[in-house]
Parts: structure tokens; sequence; C-alpha cells
């Protein structure tokens, strides 16, 4: 490392105009990188994180972003005075990025060849062959099995870690001096996530290069930062190396974001409470239809011949990563999805049940989906929205009842019933998610199932919902399925848990069994990756 930083932020403000007012997002930051460095920049969303990366490189829609105060140096030159067409040399060549999702960053309409060999032709001007072969050489240094198969194929053809390795080859394409990453492991599972980020670190060393990694989750970045920066309010609170930081933290929000994790214990269970869900040899296959007449060939099980109990103000954990099969075992008990085997809620078999018969039970039934801003109307007001449930299961209630069951679960959840007028928008992802809890609960529902309902939450805000799922739970002996990657949520929440692998269960038990004694290589590969990412076991699972 040299002296002189790679990157330095001086006094950068970043300003958004809109309708004739001005709001700070970034205000006065200053950090530098150095050379063959990682820095990492933390904080909650809304923070202002992203908008100093994006600041960079000069991404933001200008003219309603604008820069007050600041500069941004890179060697000598300062960016933010730089015009366009001296900022696209540097863009995908000395400096590049990878976002946090690569499934809306990737073009579904263009093949992984395609998409990064446009890079290597734009920046270093190669011909077909030579942007193949190079491309081949960067999926395969990324950890694309069988690259060669991959060349053909488009972004929805591919997992999520193969999709952030396919962006982590395109933005190492020019070999550049700098790479800022953000959230780049936010959506993927434990395991996966452990896998990118010895990716990164290993690429990063091999390449002598900086990165600017920004996240949300401060176990990520003991294992992979030098330095951190802690941002609030758009300011930089906190900053200093990573040891120092973990053991000695000074601020107060420091010591918050270190200590927002969820914590506690689900309530104890009880053998004898009364089972409100069970299902037996679960099965759901997708069949596999090939040639002129479609004929099944094959099928995908998706759902493979499971058992599952969840009893009365108790709740089942189903683990697993992305395409095990826990969200579909989840819809298929709700019959959401047809399925086989035999499916029993509060001693009656719904299995063989039409939707039309299954719709007065759908009450006693919710689910809360993973993505609140997705799953709430943006036309529609939260009142409108919690309502709308009551005006179908219960359309005798009078507008008054219905605005008062309104006002008191919006108490329930902690949320502020003067708001009940404003759209999904005006709310942050804790609150949109306490939203859609209210929705779910405004029908006094004796099953829910919970389909990632934290994932997409900063750790402070997990912790909050969690604590939230408790006490609901407590005080109407709710009985919940709660469906996640994320073992620490589980631990917090479940009595029982399943893992599922490819459609079966390979483990069950206790949440005190299987947390503290797995019994198969994949569970410990599990509940390494998501406690201790450093000593998460290799080849167990992979891409």
């Amino acid at each position: 490392m040299t002296n002189a930083p790679l990157l330095s932020i001086r006094d950068l403000t970043v300003a958004f105009h809109q309708e004739g007012r001005e709001t700070l997002a970034v205000d006065r930051v200053s950090f530098d990188i150095g050379r063959g460095e990682t820095v990492a920049l933390v904080g909650e969303s809304g923070s202002g994180k992203s908008v100093t990366a994006l600041s960079v490189l000069k991404l933001l829609p200008y003219p309603a972003a604008s820069h007050p105060s600041g500069s941004i140096f890179y060697g000598d030159k300062d960016l933010l005075s730089r015009d366009e067409r001296e900022l696209r040399r540097i863009r995908g060549n000395k400096i590049t990025m990878i976002f946090q999702e690569p499934m809306t960053s990737l073009n579904p309409l263009h093949t992984i060849e395609r998409q990064v060999g446009e890079i290597l032709k734009i920046h270093q001007g190669m011909g077909d062959a030579k942007a193949r072969a190079r491309t081949l050489e960067l999926l395969k240094e990324v950890g694309i099995r069988d690259p060669e198969k991959r060349l053909d194929a488009f972004p929805h053809q591919l997992s999520g870690g193969q999709r952030q390795r396919v962006m982590i080859a395109m933005a190492l394409a020019n070999e550049p001096e700098l790479l800022i990453a953000d959230e780049p492991t936010t959506a993927l599972d434990v395991t996966v996530q452990a896998q990118i980020l010895e990716l990164l670190a290993k690429l990063r060393k091999k390449n002598d290069m900086s990165m600017l990694f920004i996240t949300h989750d401060l176990g990520i970045v003991r294992k992979i930062a030098d330095r951190v920066c802690v941002m609030t309010e758009g300011r930089i609170v906190e900053t200093g190396p990573t040891r120092e930081i973990f053991d000695n933290p000074q601020h107060e929000y420091t010591r918050h974001l270190l200590a927002a994790e969820p914590k506690g214990h689900p309530p104890k269970a009880d053998d004898s409470a009364d089972t409100v869900m069970e299902g037996r040899d679960i099965k759901v296959w997708f069949p596999i239809k090939r040639g002129f007449f479609r004929r099944t060939m094959d099928h995908v099980k998706a759902v493979d011949g499971i058992d599952v109990t969840v009893r009365e103000g108790q709740t089942l954990g189903v683990v697993g990563e992305s395409g095990s099969g826990k969200t579909t075992l989840g819809l298929a008990l709700a019959r959401m999805i047809s399925s086989e085997g035999r499916i029993n809620f509060t001693g009656r078999d719904i299995g063989a049940l039409s939707f039309r018969q299954m719709r007065p039970l759908r009450r006693e039934l919710q689910i809360v989906f993973q993505d609140p801003y997705g799953s709430l109307s943006p036309r529609m007001s939260i009142a409108e929205i919690i309502q709308e449930g009551l005006r179908i299961h219960q359309p005798k209630l009078s507008e008054e009842q219905r605005d008062r069951m309104v006002v008191d679960v919006l108490k329930e959840v902690d949320l502020d019933p003067a708001t009940r007028f404003r759209y999904p928008h005006e709310f942050s992802g804790g609150q949109r998610q306490r939203i859609a809890i209210a929705r779910a609960m405004v029908l006094k529902p004796r099953f829910v199932m919970l389909d990632e309902p934290t994932s997409a939450l900063d750790m402070s805000v997990q912790a909050q919902v969690v604590d939230l799922l408790r006490d609901l739970q407590q005080k109407h002996d709710l009985a919940y399925l709660f469906i996640s990657h994320d073992l620490k949520v589980v631990r917090a929440l479940a009595n029982n848990v399943i893992v599922m692998r490819d459609g079966k269960v390979v483990e069950t038990g206790t949440a005190e069994q299987v947390f503290e004694n797995p019994q198969t290589d994949y569970t410990r590969a599990l509940i390494a990756a998501a406690f201790d990412i450093a000593t998460a076991p290799r080849g167990v699972v992979s891409e």
C-alpha cells in the first residue's frame, strides 16, 4: 500500500430536489480508500450509503440530485468535475460496481456471453473470439461450474448465487483498481453468501484491488473489511480499523448496530397443545414436458413426501436454501397451489377442497410475504389494505366498526393509527412489514405462514419484527409456519425445525436439537455459514 489514497472523498454533500424542497441525503462525508484496502460503509437503510457510492461514478439521477459541497478524488482527478466522456473511460474500466440485486442488473434479453463480452469489446476492443475466450476465463475464475454450458444461458436460468458471480465477472473484466460492492450478498442464502465473500476476498488479493463494501450487516464486515465507516442520517459517525470498531465502539449508533440481532427464545413448546396444521406425505411435482405433443417426460419434485405438524402457540421453522422447496411447501399447506397428500387444518381435511370451498377458511389461515412493498397495493391507503379482508370475511361490519378494528390492530403492531390514511411508499421497509402483519392479524387467524418476512430488512428492524411476532403469538396462541434461510431468526422464533434440500427433509427435530447437535453435513454447513461465516464448510453446498 502506498501512502497516497486511491480514492479520497472530502466534505461530500448530496441533495435531492423535489417539489420545491431540498433534502440532504449525505451531509459532509469524508473518508479515504487506500490501494489494496477494503473499506466497509455500514449503516441501516436510508443512511446514505448507496447514495455516497453512486456519487463516486456520478450515477445519481441528475439534475434532481446535486452536490452542494465536496470533492471525490481518484488519484489527482476530481470525478465530480469531470464530464460524461471522461467518466465513461473510468466507469467499468478503472472503477466498477456490483449492485445488490443481480436479477434486475442483468439484461433479461441477453445471454451471459453477450453481457460479459460487451464490456470487453467496448473497453478493450476485443473481437468475438478473444472476448469469448476471456469470458470463459472470467466465469471460471468466479467459480461458475461448466462455464461453456453457461455462455448461452439467460439470467433467469441461473440461481441467485450464479447471477451474482456473473456480476462479479463483469465487474472484474477490465481488472479495475477499485470495486464498489453495494450490498452484494443481501439477497443470497447464507452458504452462498459465504462463498461470495470468500471469492471477493480472494480476487481482491490476487488483483491487488481496492474495495468499497456497502452493507448493513456487521457480521459480514468483520470477515472482509480492513476499515469501517459507520453511517447514519447522511453522516459518518465513527470510523476506524475493523477490529477496533468491533472491540471498542465509541458511538452509541455503532453499539446499537452491533447489538441489533434477533434475540430471545420462542414460547415453551407444549406437546399437548392442539394441532392446528398437519400435513402427511405432501407432494408437489411439476411436470417437465417436451416434444411437439408436450408429453410429460419427467417431474421437478419441488416437495417430495413431507410430514409437518404445527401446534397452537408454537412455531415450526422451515429452513434451507433457495430452491429447496420451502415456500412451495408453505403454499401447499395453505392450499394456494395443488398438492398430493393429506392436509388437516384444525381437525378438518382440506386437501381435497376447491378454491371456493376454501374461501370461508381463509380468515383463519393467513400469509405474510417476503417483500411487503410488492405485496401491498400502492394504490390503496393503509386503512383500505387492512380493511380489505374484513370487507370480504365480515361484510356486515359498519364503516365505524372496521375503522375501529384497523386502529386497534395498528396499535397492536406498534404503528401510529393516525398514519392509516397514508400509502405504502410513505413508510419504511420495517413499517411496511408491520402493515402486512396487521393485515393478517386483523382477521384473528389461527395459522400464519410467514415467508421470509425479515430477509429484506435491516438487522435492527429484523430484531423488532421478531419481537413483535413472538408477542403476537403469545397473546393470540398463533401457530406459525416460519420459512427462512436466516437461521439466526429461526433460532429466536422456532420451537421445532425441519431442514429442506431438493424437496426433501434432510433433518428434523426441536430447535435446540437441530442447532446444538446437527446430524447432517448440510445442516452443519447452514449453521456454520449463519453463525460464523469464516468456518462454513466448503464443498457441502455449492453452485
